[in-house]
């Protein structure tokens, strides 16, 4: 829903300047984006606005380009072998 993803977007800037926080993730953010959910100014200002000592671990796929030129690492995950192959849907606390 809309309005989690933004609210869990506000924490995260919280969060990320708390000097306590080393790790922060937010799973999906860039669909978030490509969606149109989240601006991808304010993931900008989220990134520039950062702690120096927090590891900010961005996921989702439809990442623009100009994400890819801030970022200090980029990974491209894809399946070799999956349970959905078998019929097995998504699981609760695992897929979703």
């Amino acid at each position: 829903e809309k309005n989690l993803a933004l609210q869990a977007f506000r924490r995260a800037k919280e969060l990320v300047v708390d000097e306590e926080v080393d790790v922060v993730v937010l799973d999906e953010v860039i669909v978030c984006v490509a969606k149109e959910i989240i601006d991808i100014d304010d993931l900008f200002e989220l990134i520039r606005s950062k702690h120096k000592n927090c590891e900010l671990v961005l996921t989702g796929r439809y990442a623009p380009m100009e994400l890819f030129e801030k970022a200090d690492l980029i990974t491209e995950m894809r399946p070799i072998k999956h349970p959905f192959e078998a019929g097995v849907g998504a699981r609760k606390g695992i897929e979703y």
